[in-house]
């Protein structure tokens, strides 16, 4: 039985119906004090729960989830973090910082027999959890959601680590360029980008990242792209957390839409990972 998170209810239904597993119930009981606890209708041996960590609440939330499906008398859990928050936290600054991506793997891991990642900022990740775990790359049915008719299409990276993402979603779309932005991470918090000489002038091109968060890196490439004579500029990720004011952000730097899948529901949900899921379960 499938048992969803409140984050991921949209994708475990679409899960649902791609894998003919049955989707399970959950409640919330919530206390004066803040503190709440949940209740499901599980029944059967293998709990396959889907819950997006977006914030501490989701990650409280699905280590109560775990809890109460083992209860339920699963003896066998699939734990599937469409998104998984904290996982850019996988680098210590400075000393005395905790590696964040660490810490809450392992949390995660006491509570289930295998773990299935939907694109982690990076797969090392895996290594966190205690128990098997996967990276399912959704990259390729990114290009589902772009137009069908782009001009001399670009596939932008935001640096060269991620040439392998444009990559996918230029192969899957069928044609097109690559090419990337020169990215330099200077803190946790402050990015420094310097555009590559590629020429875009007349030309459609995509920019492509995992994950999008408050879109200023995002926004600055649109800028500097509109600047050089680009003809359309789309953005398209696998995680599209778009902080408040982020929408507004990528817009007036020139961008001309946004496409995303339903790791987060948001309105620019394009594309379902769930057929990509309900493969590998």
């Amino acid at each position: 039985m499938i048992i969803s998170g409140s984050a991921s209810t949209s994708l475990a239904a679409s899960l649902s119906s791609h894998s003919k597993i049955p989707l399970g119930k959950t409640t919330h009981q919530f206390f004066p004090d803040g503190e709440f606890i949940i209740q499901t209708n599980f029944q059967g041996d293998h709990g396959i729960i889907v819950a997006a960590t977006r914030s501490a609440s989701d990650h409280l939330e699905l280590l109560q989830l775990q809890d109460a499906v083992r209860e339920a008398g699963a003896t066998n859990i699939t734990t599937i973090l469409p998104y998984m928050g904290y996982a850019r936290q996988d680098t210590v600054f400075e000393s005395g910082q905790p590696l964040s991506a660490r810490a809450m793997a392992r949390s995660i891991g006491t509570g289930t027999d295998k773990v299935i990642i939907v694109n982690p900022h990076k797969n090392i990740v895996c290594d966190y959890f205690g128990v098997p775990a996967i990276a399912l790359d959704a990259s390729s049915i990114l290009a589902q959601t772009l137009p069908f008719d782009l001009e001399n299409p670009l596939f932008l990276a935001p640096d060269s680590g991620a040439i392998s993402l444009a990559e996918s979603i230029r192969d899957s779309y069928g044609g097109g360029d690559i090419d990337y932005f020169e990215k330099k991470r200077i803190s946790s918090t402050e990015v420094h980008i310097s555009p590559n000489t590629v020429d875009v002038t007349g030309r459609d091109v995509i920019c492509v990242d995992d994950i999008i968060s408050t879109g200023t890196t995002t926004s600055k490439s649109a800028s500097i792209l509109r600047d050089r004579g680009a003809k359309k500029i789309f953005v398209t990720c696998i995680h599209a957390i778009l902080v408040a004011g982020a929408r507004k952000m990528l817009f007036d730097s020139g961008i001309d839409a946004i496409y995303t899948t339903d790791t987060i529901a948001t309105p620019e949900t394009k594309v379902s990972v769930a057929p990509l899921l309900a493969k590998i379960l």
